[in-house]
């Protein structure tokens, strides 16, 4: 359909202009009756964010979304232009989008009175309406809103107090569409104060200039919680001033967690040989994320990113290409000792507290790793360590660790495996068939007839015991090595005597 190119075809047309925060609870509204997904690709928040964020549109509210990194925040704001028309008509060239129908600035009322109906317009897409600023200590209220443009007046020899010399900020370019803050708090609270009448009003003034220019545009902020409090860096009366507050989270459950991870993660890709994943590996990875949500080694008011499990199942598929590579394999399947390659992905993506200083980052990512696999081997294997102790004058030997007694005792006699990340798979599979038992326990316990996964089982339980101090491992760049417990002991005892 052919769209009007001169303000007085869009007469004829009957369009009708409708403020940006109405135009929104329209089409919101009609997605929900049609029974749309309104928000694709938000994963774990049916429930909880977005029935609030529904709520705010449709009250045509200002709101802020308050939530540590990772969660989804931006994508959140960026997706609200899908709620605008795809198109609306604009004065041509003009720098504020104004409607031809009710121009707000004097250059474009002055060329509707000179103009009229022949007054050329321009239809704008809607996602060309949408415009954010990373808040930021330098940021200035002429970046925002706008300031005096001297060489403007030079050139085109008009006064300094002339409307028409005025350069707009991003905010007077956002009119009718959408303009999002992310991170409110850092801005200056003299620059915060800039916003208490946009937000009220819907005006703004630049240098003292007489002029009321209500802006028309949905406004939304993002901010970290911490912040985000009277004794931070947000000024009461901005924070009064934005009508509705939506919390965000990180995934509460392992399949949003996997589900997040398996549409963001870059996993479809050519490699040079058939890359085998098993949904345990995708659930140690995830539980490595859980982990360091809750370990006293990390700052948990910083957060703990769902890019830590994106990034991490990526550099571990990396790590499968490369074994491919080098072994000349058709089919590889992840190991235990495979882990050490998505380190990298954790140290970068966690904040550590004083006591994880001292620990080291790579030290924290190893033990968020060894907890997340203990965790990961107790749910698909019995425990390998009674709960209680035996009752005082008995020798009760838990079935848990009876299962495993054969694998411990094999160890205790001075026996030891050698795993790597760049081992054949015929050297690999063969070197954990050597532990007696272990074979049985993990075909018994997968039921599964693969031979990789029930391999990546019997390393597993390797790993299992491990965490529950059940043997001993020393572990190496690419590989590791399982022995016994006491003998490590012995040896340190030893080593210790001699000094």
């Amino acid at each position: 359909m052919q769209l009007p190119s001169t303000l007085g075809i869009l007469k004829k047309s009957g369009y009708r202009a409708l403020p940006v925060r109405d135009e929104i609870r329209k089409n919101l509204l009609e997605k929900i009756r049609r029974g749309e997904k309104l928000f694709p690709g938000l994963v774990g928040y049916d429930k909880t964010v977005i029935p609030s964020l529904i709520n705010a549109l449709l009250a045509k509210h200002n709101f802020i979304l308050l939530g540590l990194r990772g969660q989804a925040k931006s994508r959140i704001l960026r997706s609200l232009v899908t709620f605008l028309d795809e198109y609306i008509p604009m004065v041509a060239g003009c720098p504020l989008h104004d409607s031809p129908l009710s121009p707000l600035c004097i250059s474009c009322r002055t060329r509707r009175e000179s103009e009229g109906d022949d007054l050329p317009i321009e239809w704008l897409h809607r996602g060309e309406r949408y415009n954010e600023k990373l808040a930021t200590p330098d940021v200035s209220i002429a970046d925002l809103i706008g300031d005096i443009d001297p060489i403007k007046a030079a050139a085109e020899k008009r006064s300094l107090s002339d409307e028409e010399v005025i350069h707009y900020g991003i905010i007077p370019r956002s009119n009718r569409g959408i303009f999002a803050i992310n991170e409110l708090p850092d801005l200056q609270p003299r620059i915060q104060v800039g916003l208490l009448n946009l937000l009220e009003e819907g005006d703004i003034q630049i240098r003292g200039f007489p002029v009321r220019m209500p802006l028309d545009m949905l406004i939304a902020f993002s901010a970290n919680p911490e912040d985000y409090t009277n004794r931070g860096n947000i000024i009461t009366p901005l924070k009064d001033r934005i009508d509705s507050q939506i919390m965000t989270h990180y995934p509460r459950t392992m399949a949003d967690a996997l589900a997040i991870t398996s549409q963001e993660a870059w996993l479809e890709r050519e490699s040079p040989a058939r890359i085998l994943i098993p949904p345990s590996m995708g659930e140690l990875i995830e539980e490595i994320a859980f982990m360091a949500r809750e370990s006293e080694y990390v700052y948990q008011s910083s957060g703990v990113s769902a890019r830590l499990s994106i990034s991490a199942i990526e550099n571990l598929k990396s790590n499968l290409e490369k074994r491919a590579l080098l072994t000349g394999e058709h089919t590889v399947y992840p190991r235990i000792c495979d882990l050490g390659a998505v380190i990298p992905s954790i140290t970068g993506k966690i904040e550590l507290v004083y006591e994880g200083e001292q620990e080291g980052a790579s030290g924290v990512a190893k033990r968020l790793i060894g907890g997340a696999v203990k965790k990961i081997f107790e749910r698909i294997f019995p425990k390998a360590a009674s709960p209680k102790p035996p009752p005082r004058g008995e020798q009760v030997i838990p079935q848990a660790d009876s299962l495993y007694r054969e694998i411990i005792t094999w160890f205790g006699k001075g026996n030891r495996i050698d795993l790597s990340d760049e081992m054949p798979w015929d050297d690999y599979y063969r070197e954990l068939k050597r532990v007696p038992a272990l074979l049985e326990i993990a075909q018994k316990h997968l039921k599964t007839g693969d031979m990789h996964e029930t391999a990546f089982g019997m390393e597993l339980i390797l790993e299992g015991l491990h965490q529950h101090s059940l043997i001993a491992k020393e572990s190496a760049d690419s590989g590791s090595s399982y022995f016994d417990m006491l003998k490590i002991m012995f040896d340190q005892m030893k080593g210790h005597y001699e000094l």
